[in-house]
């Protein structure tokens, strides 16, 4: 996955945001903080999330399918991708 690392710093800093989303819904949690405030933070975390796999699903599509010069092995990662957006969407 040479895309990500190329974008490896990117992606951290990304990470990074998320577990503090995650830390802040825990704290809010263990803080008995009102609901809506709860569903903010756990909204925020999902988006976060889904921003990073959609930038991660991007790179390999780029990459891995679309650069892709072989067909059986872009086939085959056209697969791989449609399986992972399978259990994504679940």
């Amino acid at each position: 996955m040479a895309h990500v690392i190329h974008e490896r710093k990117k992606l951290l800093a990304r990470v990074r945001r998320i577990g503090g989303q995650v830390a802040a819904l825990e704290k809010a949690l263990e803080a008995d903080a009102d609901c809506t405030d709860v569903l903010v933070q756990a909204a925020a975390a999902k988006g976060a999330m889904h921003a990073l796999m959609m930038e991660i699903l991007s790179g390999h599509l780029a990459e891995h399918v679309a650069a892709e010069p072989d067909e059986a092995r872009r086939t085959d990662q056209a697969r791989v991708l449609l399986d992972l957006l399978r259990h994504y969407a679940r």
